[in-house]
């Protein structure tokens, strides 16, 4: 593989080499003979192709053998030399009147292509993998190729590209790393813009451009997802974004954002206050924060990805609370709508066993009925523990900075949690107040304390297949493992 582009390189040609042979031997195990990457993010990560240009149709053809073929809108592909690697002749523009037509699709063009340039027949000799399950493929765009190519036998790839990506390259980890120092600016931006009477918008402006503007040196990228501000009885619920209202006495705001660098990403998710907690959100923050610190202690290589879950739980059954949802997941590159990588959840039903440079946005959110809480950190799995990729305080943040701790903008790279870390002694100790009843509410009750049932034990039937990674079982599997593949702490040597 040689450079033959315009763009300068991210990364060395041998690495692009290393991901695209990576991608072969999956294809090979798959019984692939071609695939079709339509998820931008994999787009990006095979070919270095970066322009907001994925809400029309564009796919990377990637054969058995011989080169990959970037196919895009035609003013689109113009200008694609200027950040892919790719030789001009494997970039291919489809013409402008195929977009946003009603009885045509870009697909059809794209299919013709390959038909010309003699690609069809090699790859009838197995399947082509397709990415069933990414945001930017659509039903149109299926049967287009279904129509338009009938000798081949079309398959789902399960998210092929986005598993090669799970263990990150040092340079990858270093890209990460300058990620981290924007979402510490954006968090510290946030802390500043947060007081009573500040519009939530007035906040969300403060993140964005922290976010873009970074520091004297590197400026930072657009984010996948925009800053998510739920705030006081809204709390409860994740996923929102902001509004125009002002925030008031005793309110508190959850702010969850990403810094991004080169399209990698690295969220942090936290809670400030405008005021004095009720002893209900002052119990939920030190209960939440202590199941993180002891999640964090248990991350180290050839740990099985439910074990966090379950101690996530045990400790917080310790509080009184159960989540029923995962606790976090692989990032890494990111394309609007999301920064998560769709492959690694972090629950109980995963069967991933950490590996070294795995990366994961670990997402402790309670929301539970009119105030929530949320914290997270993003995190490297090293050859001995973990990497927390920011630095912020964490417990209930005081909206007002006069008497909050610095803030670092560089990290804590190797750091490790422990209980009565960092922003835990800020939080009040354990309050004696009645369990919450069980309540269909988001999936989320409080566990029965004489049968213990709750999603630190019950595993819907076939689930634990569900989140597995299609390699699995691994070439060098761990030492001591069982049949069933999961390795459990006393078990490790």
């Amino acid at each position: 593989m040689e450079h033959v582009g315009v763009a300068p390189m991210l990364f060395t040609t041998e690495e692009y080499a290393a991901r695209l042979a990576a991608a072969r031997v999956r294809m090979a195990e798959q019984g692939l003979s071609a695939l079709l990457v339509t998820d931008p993010g994999n787009i990006y990560y095979l070919t270095g192709y970066n322009a907001w240009s994925f809400y029309t149709p564009q796919l990377v053809f990637v054969p058995m053998e011989g080169d990959m073929i970037l196919f895009a809108r035609e003013m689109d592909a113009n200008g694609a030399f200027r950040t892919t690697w790719l030789e001009p002749d494997n970039i291919v523009g489809y013409p402008e009147r195929y977009v946003h037509r009603p009885h045509l699709h870009p697909f059809d063009w794209v299919a013709y292509a390959l038909r010309a340039r003699y690609l069809i027949a090699p790859a009838t000799k197995g399947c082509v993998g397709l990415e069933m399950d990414a945001h930017f493929f659509t039903p149109k765009g299926y049967r287009s190729l279904v129509n338009a190519l009938p000798e081949w036998t079309l398959v789902d790839c399960f998210q092929l590209v986005n598993w090669v990506r799970a263990i990150k390259s040092p340079a990858e980890i270093q890209l990460m790393r300058q990620a981290a120092v924007f979402t510490n600016l954006a968090m510290h931006a946030a802390r500043d813009a947060i007081e009573v009477g500040a519009r939530q918008c007035d906040v969300a402006a403060a993140i964005s451009q922290a976010q873009i503007l970074g520091t004297e040196e590197t400026g930072g990228d657009y984010p996948a997802i925009v800053p998510m501000l739920p705030t006081g009885e809204s709390a409860d619920t994740p996923h929102l974004t902001w509004n125009d209202e002002k925030l008031e006495p005793d309110q508190a705001m959850i702010v969850e954002l990403a810094g991004a660098y080169r399209r990698y990403h690295v969220p942090m998710a936290r809670t400030f206050m405008a005021g004095t907690p009720t002893p209900q959100l002052a119990h939920l923050a030190q209960a939440t924060d202590h199941a993180l610190a002891a999640v964090l202690e248990t991350v180290a290589p050839g740990t099985p990805v439910r074990e966090l879950s379950q101690v996530f739980n045990r400790t917080l059954f310790e509080y009184g609370y159960e989540k029923a949802s995962r606790i976090g997941y692989s990032i890494g590159v990111g394309y609007p709508p999301d920064w998560g990588e769709r492959t690694i959840s972090l629950r109980s039903e995963d069967q991933t066993i950490l590996q070294e440079n795995m990366t994961f946005h670990l997402m402790c959110g309670m929301w539970m009925e009119g105030y929530g809480y949320e914290v997270s950190e993003s995190i490297r799995v090293t050859d001995t523990g973990v990497e927390c990729f920011t630095s912020f305080p964490r417990g209930l943040v005081p909206a007002s900075t006069a008497n909050a701790e610095s803030v670092t903008l560089l990290g804590n790279p190797g750091a490790r949690t422990v209980p009565g870390g960092p922003g835990l002694a800020r939080v009040p100790p354990p309050m004696v107040e009645p369990r919450r009843p069980s309540t269909p509410r988001f999936g989320f009750t409080t566990p029965d304390e004489e049968t213990m049932t709750g999603s630190m034990s019950i595993v819907p039937r076939n689930s634990e297949w569900a989140d597995r990674d299609p390699a699995w079982p691994p070439a060098n599997p761990v030492v001591g493992e069982p049949e069933d593949g999961i390795v459990s702490r006393e078990d490790r040597t």
